[in-house]
């Protein structure tokens, strides 16, 4: 994995990320040199996901065809839907570049909001080691 944002802006640097598994087909990806979040960009995959240190559930990130950050699920606290910073919930944002302030990544992303049963059904595989109703 290339630097932050830098792939798909045809900038290719060093990798930063390496994979160290697989969910369900999706690579699990963990910085390198100080990298925390997963990439703005991807090379060649379509979601990566980011697992915290006891092997649970993180975050995942999905890029469009062009290789771009499209959109977020977490699970970590998130104050504007808990209105602490200790209860983690699982949420998502949507990244576009209609928010964004210049013509490369990162992209602004949208205010979080709560998964939807839907949602929940459609990526729960991808969600090791947390649990949820419906």
């Amino acid at each position: 994995m290339g630097g932050r944002g830098t792939f798909a802006a045809g900038n290719p640097v060093p990798y930063s990320y390496r994979t160290v598994g697989k969910i369900e087909g999706v690579k699990v990806l963990e910085g390198m040199a100080g990298k925390h979040g997963l990439p703005e960009s991807a090379h060649s995959s379509h979601a990566y996901i980011k697992l915290n240190s006891d092997g649970t559930f993180r975050e995942m990130r999905f890029y469009d065809e062009s290789h771009r950050l499209t959109m977020e699920i977490a699970y970590h606290p998130e104050k504007s839907l808990t209105g602490d910073n200790h209860t983690p919930v699982l949420h998502y944002h949507i990244y576009d570049e209609r928010f964004s302030q210049n013509d490369v990544g990162p992209f602004d992303r949208t205010p979080a909001e709560l998964l939807t049963k839907e949602m929940k059904e459609e990526y729960g595989k991808f969600f090791k080691g947390i649990k949820f109703d419906d």
